[in-house]
């Protein structure tokens, strides 16, 4: 398995309302591609709650830290 992670520090407004944008793309792009996939299931439907509940918290322009984690698995389960 091979692990890739990227963090940014937020520290300023605009590392604020970059971030921001970043979940809001996220948070979109799976609401989109779990309607595709497994509209109604409840993988989906937990999973979009869960990017809902980070879109939400980076609403307000807080410090913090966002961390990105990619990690690849020798195979895929069809």
């Amino acid at each position: 398995m091979s692990r890739y992670e990227a963090t940014f520090e937020v520290d300023s407004k605009t590392d604020s309302y970059a971030v921001r944008r970043i979940v809001e793309r996220l948070y979109d792009t799976v609401r989109e591609e779990s309607r595709k996939v497994r509209d109604g299931s409840d993988d989906a439907s937990e999973l979009l709650r869960e990017f809902e509940a980070l879109r939400d918290a980076a609403e307000q322009p807080t410090a913090g830290k966002l961390t990105v984690r990619y990690e690849q698995y020798d195979d895929l389960d069809n």
